[in-house]
């Protein structure tokens, strides 16, 4: 081996949110970890708040909580209490309390930017994780038995297993020649922050129109965060409103629920695509969170698809590292792949399934959708199981690493 090669146990490809979660999960297994990213992403503010927003996931917050990282956090989330649904113009819904399964919140509303930072400032105190940033990966041999890489620097790496967390257009997955089922619903989701006139009181709103869902996401200092699925040319129409226009084409399609929507920050947009890659692990390498698979935000459960992957990926290293194994064999990355893909399908199937109901306008399908959430509201044990499922507290997921 080269001399000037470093050897490290895990290297991790994006400084995100799964990524940087894949490394705090890891900071005190003893392994020496490099999460490296290109460059530090730029906050789009909107009405002083970051654009981009998750909802974590009860069991997700718990994940964050027993790694040290909610404390800087905790401050800045919101507590979604319930969720109500409805479709269209359509009277009734369904509406899912925390307190039907005896919590406090089914989720918390987090800007990325400060989820990311309280991650970056968990790893401080860390002496077995580097983060590089900015640093990109010039060269990338493959081995049998490890992994070596050339950075932009001249800094070189070598390591057993590189885990690629960089995002939907993965530059890694590429590299690797990876490539992806794909599935464009030709709509951009338009993201804002806004400040309606009566108090949300922690309560997400979620409307499905002709074009898809129009969710209202309950946010510090009274404002709400939008995000807006709309057909291509629509959406582009919207994005050309100045704020009074946007103010008003909001209003007459989310309704008076919140009364009128006062107040409306800067908006992005972004295209609305669902997609898989074709193999989630090769030998020495693992992919996680949107560079494996990304979703329709319908439900808000990307990130937490990608946070449960870090999770059981980092398990699966220490376990492997426990007994012996050597964590970049496709042995022992097979048990992550097939830990996650039952989770990953359903929740990609049930999205993919909701977009085509609910955009579906064939006579009498409304009236039937209406049984179904009325029936679903009053199904007391089904109803339950749904929560129990959305917000994660099901599945088998390590909430710390042992």
């Amino acid at each position: 081996m080269n001399p000037m090669m470093e050897h490290v146990d895990v290297v991790i490809v994006g400084g995100g949110m799964v990524g940087l979660l894949c490394a705090n999960a890891l900071k005190d297994s003893g392994l020496h970890v490099v999460v490296i990213e290109r460059s530090e992403g730029q906050v789009f503010e909107s009405l002083s708040m970051d654009c981009r927003v998750s909802a974590i996931v009860l069991a997700n917050q718990r994940i964050l909580e027993h790694l040290g990282a909610w404390q800087y956090l905790q401050n800045d989330a919101q507590p979604m209490h319930s969720m109500k649904i409805w479709d269209n113009q359509q009277a009734g819904g369904i509406r899912f309390d925390a307190e039907e399964i005896a919590e406090d919140a089914l989720a918390y509303l987090v800007e990325n930017s400060r989820l990311i930072a309280a991650l970056q400032r968990n790893l401080l105190h860390s002496d077995s994780i580097q983060y590089l940033c900015p640093a990109t990966i010039e060269h990338i041999e493959w081995l049998s038995d490890s992994v070596h890489i050339t950075l932009d620097d001249g800094h070189q790496l070598s390591t057993p297993l590189i885990v690629g967390a960089d995002g939907a257009r993965s530059w890694l997955r590429e590299h690797a020649e990876i490539g992806v089922y794909a599935r464009d619903y030709e709509q951009q989701g338009i993201v804002a922050n806004v400040r309606p006139l009566i108090p949300h009181h922690g309560v997400a709103f979620q409307r499905f129109t002709d074009a898809g869902p129009l969710a209202m996401l309950p946010m510090k200092n009274g404002l709400c965060s939008i995000v807006w699925s709309q057909f291509n040319e629509e959406a582009e129409q919207l994005m050309a409103l100045d704020d009074i226009g946007f103010k008003e084409a909001l209003n007459m399609s989310f309704g008076p629920v919140l009364g009128r929507i006062e107040e409306v920050g800067k908006r992005a947009a972004f295209p609305l695509k669902a997609q898989l890659a074709m193999h989630v692990v090769r030998p020495r390498l693992a992919l996680i969170g949107d560079a494996a698979h990304s979703i329709h935000p319908l439900a808000g459960l990307g990130v937490n698809l990608g946070l449960r992957d870090a999770m059981v990926l980092a398990q699966e290293i220490v376990d492997a590292n426990k007994y012996g194994e050597d964590w970049g064999e496709l042995s022992v990355l097979n048990r992550y792949m097939k830990l996650r893909m039952p989770d990953v399908f359903t929740v990609m199937g049930s999205m993919e399934g909701f977009h085509r109901l609910f955009t579906n306008q064939m006579p009498g399908l409304p009236f039937v959708r209406g049984l179904g959430m009325k029936a679903v509201g009053n199904s007391g044990v089904f109803k339950h199981l749904l929560m129990k499922n959305y917000t994660g507290l099901h599945l088998p997921v390590p909430k710390q690493i042992v």
